[in-house]
């Protein structure tokens, strides 16, 4: 089984440039790429989560 990319909410937060306050209300409205909590409470996000999310973005400002 091939490994995913998963990316820290720091190196999400530094690609999308955008505050961690800011991520946190784009989430509540269901606006942000899908993130999953690790065992020990650390958050990450799939590369490909976050390239499907940058993706829909693009279409929606086309």
């Amino acid at each position: 089984m091939a490994s995913t990319k998963m990316l820290k909410l720091p190196e999400v937060l530094n690609e999308i440039g955008m505050s961690r306050a800011a991520f946190y209300r784009m989430r509540a409205r269901g606006q942000a790429p899908k993130l999953i909590k690790l065992p020990n409470g650390q958050l990450r996000v799939r590369r490909s989560d976050l390239d499907n999310w940058w993706a829909s973005h693009e279409e929606e400002a086309a």
